[in-house]
């Protein structure tokens, strides 16, 4: 199990995070349809999506847990980035990043309600105060980069702006790989106010990337 959820985090992820830099055009691949701000979603399918984000966040303890020193990750970013990926995945890829993710709803209703879920995290965090009367901000940023000219689907494209608000941010990984690293490293660093720098390591994104 180690193994497997450690290679398909290795294979899918390198997802959380969106970039804009100097000297590297981005477009932008996105679905003219709004975000729906208020999904009609079951208790039932909620708390099924609650139950296997969190079983897939003691998955991930289980294999990264043996590592030394203090642990922090945020298994919640982890399920929603790779859920909007998986919003593209059919097949064989589709089956196993059910299984590893612990989704346990089909698409057409896992995806309306992780943007419920996310919906309310993110409410939860105006104007809220904690025990020492002073408020706090959840941020949540995740998106996907993909290859310029690659032809992405309507479909998936509508998925992502109906359920994430977001769309796809255009980089050319063929001709400019290191230079696409850079970018999207930069803006992690700058939306995490310099908490995360230099996200994606070296080598990571090469001329075969088409997402991210």
């Amino acid at each position: 199990m180690k193994r497997m959820l450690l290679g398909v985090l290795m294979v899918i992820v390198v997802l959380s995070s969106v970039g804009c830099g100097e000297g590297l055009g981005i477009g932008i691949a996105r679905s003219e349809k709004p975000r729906e701000t208020s999904p009609d979603v079951a208790a039932s399918d909620l708390k099924d999506l609650v139950d296997g984000n969190s079983a897939f966040a003691f998955d991930l303890y289980q294999s990264l847990s043996d590592r030394d020193g203090n642990l922090f990750y945020s298994p919640y970013s982890i399920s929603l980035a790779l859920a909007m990926t998986y919003a593209g995945a059919r097949g064989e890829t589709e089956r196993q990043m059910a299984d590893t993710l612990r989704f346990l709803l089909p698409q057409d209703r896992l995806h309306p309600a992780f943007n419920a879920l996310d919906l309310e995290l993110a409410s939860r965090g105006e104007g809220a105060e904690g025990k020492d009367e002073e408020g706090f901000r959840l941020n949540i940023v995740n998106a996907i980069w993909g290859q310029e000219d690659y032809e992405f689907l309507a479909e998936f494209l509508d998925v992502l702006a109906q359920n994430y608000g977001a769309g796809l941010r255009l980089l050319d990984f063929i001709n400019a790989a290191e230079e696409s690293r850079i970018t999207i490293n930069d803006w992690v660093s700058d939306q995490t106010e310099g908490r995360i720098e230099d996200l994606i390591p070296q080598g990571v994104i090469d001329a075969l990337t088409r997402l991210v």
